[in-house]
C-alpha cells in the first residue's frame, strides 16, 4: 500500500507534464491557423475593423503580407501559457477524479463516471484559464484597421482591461467557456476511453497477452486513431461554443460598450444575421438564374 501511493502520484505528475508538453507543441505549430480561426469566428461582415478573407489560405497570405510573422503569431504567449496550463491541469484533475470515482469499484468506471471525471476537470480548468484565453483572443483580433490603441503585449492587455473594464471583464465568455471545456473534454476523453475498450476487447480475443495489462495490445496506429477520432468528435460537437466565446471576448468599441452583452445576445444576433445573410444570398442567386416561362 505504501509503494502504490507514490507510484500513483508520480503517474499523475507524469500525465500533467505530458499534457503541458503536448499543449506547448500544439500551439507552437498550429498557432497561425488559430489566429485565422479566431478572426473567422468573430467576423460576421457587419464591422469594418476586420479584413475580409475568402478562405483559410487567403487569410494566412493576407495576414502574412499586411502584418508579417507577428500577425500570424499574435497572442502566441498567452496561447502557449493557456494551452500548457489547461492540458497539465486537465490531465491532473482528470486522473484524480477517476481515481476517486474508482474507489470501491474494483478500478472499473462506467461511461457516466468517465464523463463526470472529464466534466469536473474541464470546469476547474475553465475558471483558471478564462482570463488567459480572453487576452489571447483580443491580441489575435488586433489588426491595422482597429481604431483603438492596440495592446503592446500580454502585460499591457491585462493592465488595460483591468483599468478600463474591471476585473469582471477577464471572465467575459466564462459561460460558453464552461460549456466548451466541460463538454469538449468530456466528449473527447469519454470517446477515447470507450473506443479504447472496444479495440482492446476486439484484439484480446484469441490473444496470449496478459489481461492485467491490456494496453500492450495497442500499437502506435491504434493510439493515433483513438486520438484523432475522439478529438474530431469533440471539435465538431463543441465548435458553436468556441464561436460564442470568441464573440463575447472581443474588445469593446471606443465608447466602451461591448458588441455582445451575454451568451443569449450572441446566439440571437448570430441567428438573426445569418437568416438575413442567407436571404440576401438567395435573392442574388435568384436574380442570376435565367428566367423560365
Amino acid at each position: 500500500m505504501s509503494t502504490e501511493a507514490p507510484k500513483r502520484d508520480q503517474w499523475q505528475w507524469e500525465n500533467a507534464t505530458a499534457g503541458a508538453a503536448a499543449g506547448f507543441a500544439t500551439v507552437a505549430v498550429m498557432h497561425p491557423l488559430d489566429v485565422v480561426r479566431t478572426r473567422f469566428q468573430v467576423n460576421d461582415g457587419r464591422v469594418s475593423n476586420f479584413p475580409s478573407y475568402k478562405n483559410t489560405a487567403h487569410a494566412v497570405f493576407t495576414i502574412a503580407r499586411s502584418e508579417g510573422l507577428r500577425g500570424l503569431y499574435a497572442g502566441f504567449l498567452p496561447g502557449v501559457l493557456g494551452s500548457t496550463i489547461s492540458w497539465s491541469l486537465y490531465f491532473f484533475f482528470y486522473d484524480r477524479a477517476k481515481q476517486r470515482y474508482a474507489r470501491n469499484r474494483e478500478g472499473k468506471l462506467s461511461p457516466g463516471l468517465h464523463l463526470a471525471s472529464a466534466a469536473e476537470a474541464g470546469a476547474i480548468v475553465s475558471f483558471f484559464t478564462n482570463p488567459v484565453w480572453l487576452v489571447k483572443t483580443r491580441l489575435q483580433l488586433q489588426t491595422p484597421l482597429h481604431q483603438t490603441r492596440p495592446y503592446s503585449g500580454v502585460y499591457d492587455a491585462f493592465r488595460t482591461i483591468m483599468r478600463e473594464e474591471g476585473f469582471s471583464a477577464l471572465y467575459r465568455g466564462i459561460v460558453p467557456g464552461l460549456f466548451l471545456q466541460v463538454s469538449h473534454g468530456a466528449i473527447q476523453f469519454t470517446a477515447y476511453e470507450e473506443l479504447r475498450k472496444v479495440i482492446v476487447d476486439f484484439k484480446s480475443k484469441g490473444s496470449t497477452v496478459d489481461n492485467q495489462n491490456p494496453d500492450k495490445l495497442l500499437n502506435s496506429v491504434d493510439y493515433a486513431v483513438l486520438g484523432a477520432t475522439s478529438k474530431l468528435a469533440a471539435v465538431l460537437l463543441t465548435y458553436p461554443f468556441q464561436v460564442i466565446r470568441a464573440r463575447l471576448q472581443q474588445r469593446p468599441s471606443g465608447d466602451g460598450v461591448p458588441r455582445y452583452m451575454d451568451t443569449l445576445h450572441v446566439v440571437k444576433e448570430t441567428a438573426r444575421f445569418c437568416s438575413v445573410a442567407d436571404l440576401k444570398v438567395s435573392e442574388v442567386f435568384t436574380k442570376e438564374l435565367p428566367q423560365t416561362s
